[in-house]
């Protein structure tokens, strides 16, 4: 159904070829066009645009903001990834693992299930 297509880059001018299975997955996904740029000016034109992996990684993950909170059960302080409510206990890990390992992982008690070492 599908056959090897040669198209031009808008961008470098090479010639590159749409494959037959690229057609069919882009068919697929219901693109009605074809790539206008080759791969590696696709990859460029993501690192450009910073969508993505960019084919290189490139990908950087957005930094996690954490809270200093101080342990419900020992006291010390520790730092989540969440801002605490105020109405549930938080914990360090260290209180958090024993905890959760005294009830055989099914822990089910308020907000502290979060490690300070996210």
């Amino acid at each position: 159904m599908y056959a090897d297509k040669v198209l031009a880059c808008r961008d470098c001018g090479t010639n590159f070829i749409f494959t037959a299975g690229e057609q069919e997955f882009y068919a697929s996904k219901g693109f009605t066009n074809e790539p206008a740029r080759c791969p590696s000016c696709r990859v460029a034109n993501k690192r450009a645009r910073g969508d993505g992996m960019g084919g290189g990684g490139g990908y950087a993950p957005r930094e996690r903001q954490m809270y200093d909170v101080v342990c419900a059960n020992c006291g010390a302080a520790t730092q989540v990834p969440f801002s605490p409510r105020g109405d549930r206990p938080v914990y360090c890990s260290d209180c958090f693992a024993t905890m959760r390992d005294t009830t055989s992982g099914s822990y089910a008690g308020g907000g502290g299930g979060h490690r300070s070492s996210w």
